[in-house]
């Protein structure tokens, strides 16, 4: 065959590809408009040919010979990522880790992570982990991982360099708001475990229960309602003043268990709504009847570090009036992604919805404002730093209450969204967490106001 028909070939090929790409395109839900707007029809199909046509020009004319299946998934990577900052193309290896990542064990350094002007972003370290206890601290950016720049590479890429065989050390080059010269960080892997519930008694009497969520993965409900029977049952139950569920830092994790964490403190009413262009995204929750707090006065602890199922627990509590919500402003990742399986053992983490909280306010770009604001005293080193928040990651979606306003802070002229965030930062004693002592003071408040009243539900 001589090299025009070969060409000839390729280019016959490629159409034939485009037109089953462009058949499935216009059958799929929701996009009846293409058929019915031939100009709309005519204009994917010539971006679809030009894509055909790059995609060619690679693979005769790059100075070494690429890989079509490399080319394929960078192609649907920088698709996705371009979306917002939560829609992410998983290949087969990163669908299967995900997968294991929510079961509550796996490999790695411990850390929540998105991407910012293509560097890789800490959310939070994970409590009791390798990137916590080595100092990684909310809002670092990573620059370097092992001596590779991160520039140019995926999130799914980074995440892999970052994972590895436990005992295994490897280098962060960590670019840190205040720091004139770059951090370099060692962290030695391990395998993680995460403890999604912790519990201790706290307050001058003993007589709180203070309940801690790192994450919201496949264990953290069933973890939570054993939580609430311990330390009542230490304290006894007339001594017992209440519950302070501590959400700071804690990044999210799975909708069903944000749901079904709100349930456990919800006697009725909804606990979140999710609105999506397509009627099948779109969806109510409620509560069904038991309150594992009995009735008990509750605080619940939320900074720039609680984000997506945080907020979600946080903001029906807030709305139902079942909690006091303390702290600073959450982060404000309101919108849902859902994992939908490729043929190739990959998956699409794609944006599908917003979610609104029981009042139908839009936490996407704004957060959960808390009810009584106490900010975090921070050691000399971290004074007068900023945190960053949803509304400031690159593409992040705007968000519009369930009447279709838009949030005031989603908007960048406004000068709500200029105010300054505090830096999130948890000290490691409870004795220095003035979070934690104004929570523990509230509490004690709030039991002796319900001094008189009737006794909360055996």
């Amino acid at each position: 065959m001589t090299r025009m028909s070969l060409n000839a070939a390729r280019s016959s090929h490629l159409a034939l590809i485009l037109a089953f790409v462009l058949a499935v395109a216009l059958s799929a839900p929701g996009t009846k408009a293409y058929g019915e707007n031939r100009q709309d029809e005519q204009e994917l199909y010539n971006q679809l040919t030009l894509f055909g046509d790059v995609l060619e020009q690679v693979r005769r004319n790059y100075v070494d010979a690429p890989s079509d299946k490399e080319l394929i998934e960078a192609a649907l990577s920088g698709m996705m990522t371009s979306l917002d900052p939560h829609s992410a193309y998983l290949p087969p290896k990163n669908f299967e880790d995900m997968q294991v990542e929510t079961k509550g064990e796996f490999g790695g350094l411990g850390i929540e992570v998105t991407m910012e002007n293509g560097l890789v972003k800490v959310i939070a370290p994970i409590d009791d982990t390798p990137a916590s206890r080595a100092g990684m601290r909310p809002n670092d950016l990573i620059s370097e991982l092992d001596g590779t720049p991160v520039l140019g590479l995926t999130l799914s890429e980074a995440v892999d360099l970052m994972r590895g065989e436990k005992g295994k050390p490897i280098s962060l080059t960590v670019l840190r708001e205040g720091e004139k010269e770059p951090l370099e960080i060692t962290i030695i892997r391990d395998t993680i475990k995460i403890r999604a519930v912790r519990t201790r008694v706290e307050g001058p009497d003993e007589n709180i229960a203070y309940i801690r969520l790192t994450t919201f993965n496949s264990q953290t409900t069933k973890n939570l309602k054993k939580a609430f029977n311990k330390p009542p049952a230490e304290i006894g139950r007339n001594k017992l003043a209440g519950f302070i569920i501590d959400l700071r830092n804690n990044p999210g994790g799975l909708l069903r268990e944000a749901i079904s964490v709100s349930d456990t403190m919800l006697d009725r009413g909804e606990i979140v709504s999710t609105r999506g262009r397509n009627e099948d995204d779109s969806s109510r929750f409620s509560a069904r009847r038991g309150d594992m707090a009995r009735g008990y006065p509750i605080v619940v602890m939320i900074n720039g570090g609680s984000a997506s199922a945080s907020e979600i627990v946080a903001g029906a509590l807030q709305d139902h009036h079942r909690a006091v919500i303390i702290g600073t402003p959450s982060f404000g990742k309101g919108s849902v992604q859902s994992i939908m399986p490729l043929g190739n053992d990959g998956a699409l983490r794609m944006t599908t919805a917003r979610y609104f909280t029981p009042s139908g306010r839009s936490i996407q770009a704004k957060g959960i404002n808390p009810d009584i604001f106490a900010e975090q005293q921070l050691p000399e080193e971290l004074q007068g730093r900023e945190g960053r928040r949803e509304a400031d990651l690159r593409g992040a979606l705007d968000g519009k209450d369930i009447d279709g306003a838009l949030n005031n802070d989603a908007s960048p002229d406004d000068p709500a969204k200029k105010r300054k965030t505090p830096i999130a930062f948890i000290p490691p004693e409870p004795e220095d967490d003035k979070q934690l002592q104004d929570a523990i003071d509230l509490l004690i408040g709030l039991q002796k106001s319900a001094a008189g009243r009737p006794a909360p539900n055996s």
